[in-house]
């Protein structure tokens, strides 16, 4: 009954999908703090987008073309990196972000109602997508260029996150940061296409986009500024910086790696430090630790 409740005249599954999000993000808190557990976290946040889409979809009984892919993407993208990060964490043990939370339970809690927030803020585009049932416009040119932007971006993060694994299970590089493959370009490819299939999943749902829906901004907006800012690379960075900051050879790094759209090191190294700032997101917080050094 308290389902249906939320249904009615929700027609965009804004009110469905908050509820379903609480309820997950809820079950997984009890059980994390329960057994102080935290191995499940990432799996949690990540699968969340899964359920989220395929609940959606299968609710709405339209099924158009651009629901049909707008959902495989997200299902696509969600099972690849929830597994990936179940698998990883189970392999390293305990993850290190909640060092600090996992005896608080009030600290664990906040944790998991932004994760919660995070998950229902990211997926607007598609929630919002697979609850319009009336507009159909044929496939545009967003479409397209959303669609590889989406490709793009997760072929980009499946292989940084694979290569990054590579090298942590290799003994000889233990003690060393990752520079292999695309992190050669990049010093959180990763983030970048994280960041740029979910700017691609935005732009392929702007056809249907008309008066409040255009809040589904808020999906790259939000994953962008915590990247950037908060939970992404300044904590990656500031760890990577303690444990190699006395390191040339990682300062060598750093100075011609872009921190988060790949480029060739050349190019990049001889760029101009206000240009690296302004267009590069080269942010001085990335550096703060090495600067007072």
């Amino acid at each position: 009954m308290g389902v249906m409740a939320v249904m009615e005249g929700d027609v965009s599954y804004l009110g469905l999908t908050a509820l379903i999000t609480a309820v997950f993000q809820f079950t997984f808190f009890v059980v994390a703090a329960t057994f102080k557990f935290d191995k499940v976290t990432d799996f949690a946040g990540v699968f969340n987008f899964v359920i989220l889409a395929v609940t959606t979809f299968f609710l709405n009984s339209t099924h158009t073309l651009r629901q049909t892919v707008l959902t495989c993407m997200a299902v696509a993208w969600g099972l690849r990196l929830s597994i990936f990060l179940l698998l990883r964490i189970l392999e390293w043990g305990e993850d290190k972000r909640m060092d600090d939370k996992r005896g608080n339970i009030a600290r664990f809690a906040v944790f998991w109602t932004l994760q919660g927030i995070w998950v229902w803020t990211v997926s607007l585009p598609i929630t919002i997508v697979n609850g319009i049932a009336t507009r159909n416009p044929e496939i545009q040119t967003a479409d397209v260029v959303g669609w590889v932007m989406w490709g793009i971006g997760v072929t980009i993060e499946a292989i940084a996150d694979q290569q990054k694994l590579q090298l942590k299970r290799d003994p000889a590089a233990q003690r060393r940061w990752c520079d292999v493959g695309v992190w050669k370009w990049s010093r959180h490819p990763n983030y970048f296409g994280e960041i740029f299939l979910w700017c691609g999943i935005f732009v392929a749902s702007t056809p249907v986009l008309e008066g409040g829906q255009w809040g589904a901004i808020a999906s790259p907006t939000l994953i962008t500024l915590l990247l950037l800012f908060v939970s992404g690379i300044p904590l990656l960075e500031a760890s990577g910086d303690k444990k190699h900051g006395g390191n040339p050879a990682y300062r060598a790094y750093k100075s011609r790696t872009s921190p988060l759209i790949p480029l060739p090191p050349a190019l990049y190294g001889s760029l101009p430090n206000w240009l690296k700032t302004v267009f590069l997101f080269e942010f001085p917080l990335y550096n703060r630790k090495l600067a007072a050094d």
